[in-house]
């Protein structure tokens, strides 16, 4: 920023009605205490934002105000300025015509910081006012995250540089480099970056020519915009996150797993590291676990009669209750949901799971390890002798595991467990496929939830749309319906990087075991027969689920068409 009239550009902000003169007057208090520029002082205390304040100061100033969001910058004027410059300085290249760079810059008066760059770069320079955010932004847009770290990297080991990918440096050489500040620091800031995109996973790939970075947001995955340079490092980075997850660095050609602990503000995030050998080097993905992801059953997305529903289903003394999807579905959050909603110091709860995904406080979580014959099978014949009310099975994979719970659920025990199924009348069958007994699964239990996640319409840029010819088909509901149904999109906009979806939330489909269905399990009637049984009874399928949430304007028929289409076409 810039010296300016204090009053003047105060008495502006106030006659636009973007402060008040009690907030100048305090403003200009805090000036006196910490000093810098008033307009600064008016953002750190929040009185206005940044988008607000600087184009009236660019008015003002009579210089040019750029929204760098909306602008698109040339690949060569990106080439031309390095970006441990632009980094430095916190400035945008935006236009190179001639010898006359434009940046965008936060205190285009600077006359310092302006002739320092002329004279680092060459140019002559033209500054513009843009704020401070989109700067930032912006270089992370156009370089890649890190990039100034990277080409530190470059330049103070130009002479050592690493090889790449397939090649087998010296472990003592790469641990010393893992260990680089500068390594680090990139390392940290591909992790800081994917916290702050929500991101649920980062997959680092090596490939022949090229290192991938991705990450996965709400559940699809997107490409991070890095330095091509990383490849020479790649090595480097994977040592730094073995080392970090206590992991062998020596060891390259095993798979290994390990894990991270983190604190980002005041937040802990939990980080599962699992590294895999490829032709091209290791591969590595980081599924990142935060405890403020861990929802209350009532934030899940259940519709009234659902939640409704569910609570009389998990308060019962006995049975088993599965939840069915694929993977990624939100199985394990439903079900520490469920846990944490009965959770009580009157009753015992024990887990077995692979792996611990949260840490639950007042229920002992046990960790399945079948390396040492710790499977879930092994694992609840032990927890019985500790006397519980309650017990979680991660999943259920086989027959063992299948008869074990369900003989614990008979023996008065509340048993809650995942199953792969594509439906909730698919887990029927898949238990008696592997081999339980009709009337085993007929008698303990309760209900099967099969979930899927869909995405919500980002709340920024949602707009009306007309319903589409084929609506009324694909939801299975009448034309008129259809018609008279409002519809919604996201446009797409930078607060959900112009995908029109900003977070999610989950459709469901409740599957509740009573009289007619135990008598269709016993006579090992087909799935679909089940399903169609329970619809007529009242059951709403996914798809309906998914309607329900569109009509609510939550989330696109394409979105749920697209997690719905596996079994219902």
């Amino acid at each position: 920023m810039m010296p300016e009239k204090r009053m003047l550009i105060g008495q502006m902000l106030i006659e636009r009605g973007l402060i008040t003169s009690e907030q100048l007057e305090i403003g200009l208090r805090e000036q006196k205490k910490h000093g810098g520029y008033i307009g600064e002082n008016l953002i750190r205390l929040g009185f206005i934002k940044e988008e607000g304040f600087y184009p009236v100061l660019s008015e003002q100033l009579s210089i040019e105000f750029i929204r760098l969001k909306d602008s698109s910058i040339p690949l060569e004027v990106i080439k031309s300025i390095p970006a441990k410059f632009a980094f430095h300085y916190k400035f945008m290249p935006i236009k190179l015509e001639g010898n006359i760079l434009t940046i965008g810059t936060t205190d285009p008066l600077d006359i310092q910081t302006i002739d320092d760059i002329k004279l680092v770069l060459g140019y002559e320079i033209k500054p513009v006012l843009a704020t401070a955010e989109e700067i930032l932004d912006a270089i992370k847009k156009y370089y890649g995250i890190g990039a100034e770290t990277i080409e530190k990297i470059i330049s103070k080991t130009e002479e050592e540089k690493p090889k790449e990918g397939r090649g087998l440096e010296k472990t003592t050489d790469i641990e010393e480099m893992a260990e680089d500040a500068s390594i680090i620091k990139f390392v940290n800031q591909i992790l800081l970056q994917a916290y702050r995109d929500h991101a649920t996973d980062i997959h680092i790939e090596p490939y022949e020519d090229e290192l991938k970075v991705r990450y996965r947001i709400d559940g699809i995955l997107y490409d991070a915009t890095i330095p091509p340079t990383i490849k020479h490092f790649q090595s480097a980075i994977v040592s730094r996150i073995k080392i970090m997850s206590n992991m062998n660095i020596a060891e390259r050609r095993l798979p290994q797993d390990g894990r991270i602990k983190v604190k980002v503000g005041a937040e802990e995030l939990d980080l599962r590291v699992s590294v895999l050998p490829t032709p091209h080097g290791e591969s590595v993905d980081i599924r990142i676990l935060s405890t403020a992801m861990l929802c209350s059953l009532e934030n899940l997305g259940l519709l009234k009669e659902d939640l409704k529903l569910m609570d009389e289903i998990i308060i019962k003394p006995h049975g088993i209750i599965f939840v069915t999807g694929p993977t990624g579905s939100g199985k394990t959050t439903t079900l520490y949901a469920c846990l944490n909603k009965i959770n009580s110091k009157e009753k015992k709860i024990l887990t077995i799971e692979d792996p611990i995904e949260y840490q639950l406080k007042g229920i002992t979580q046990i960790q399945v390890q079948p390396k040492i014959g710790l499977t879930f099978a092994a694992g609840l014949r032990s927890m019985l002798r500790h006397d519980p009310d309650i017990m979680m099975v991660g999943e259920v994979r086989d027959y063992e595991t299948a008869e074990i719970a369900i003989r614990v659920s008979l023996t008065g025990h509340l048993v809650f467990s995942t199953i792969h199924t594509n439906d909730a009348a698919g887990g029927v069958t898949r238990l008696l496929d592997m081999g339980v007994e009709p009337y085993l699964v007929s008698s303990s239990v309760e209900c099967f939830v099969a979930q899927r996640l869909v995405r919500l319409i980002c709340n920024k840029c949602k707009v009306k749309i007309k319903p589409y010819e084929g609506l009324a088909r694909e939801f299975g509901i009448q034309k008129y319906e259809a018609k008279k149904t409002q519809i919604y999109k996201g446009k797409g906009c930078e607060e959900c990087k112009f995908t029109g979806y900003t977070g999610r939330t989950a459709i469901y489909e409740i599957l509740v075991m009573n009289e007619a269905i135990r008598s269709m399990v016993i006579r090992r009637v087909s799935a679909d027969q089940i399903k169609e049984k329970a619809v007529s009874m009242g059951m709403r399928t996914l798809r309906d689920d998914g309607w329900k949430k569109i009509k609510m304007g939550l989330t696109t028929p394409s979105e749920v068409l697209r997690v719905t289409e596996e079994k219902e076409e």
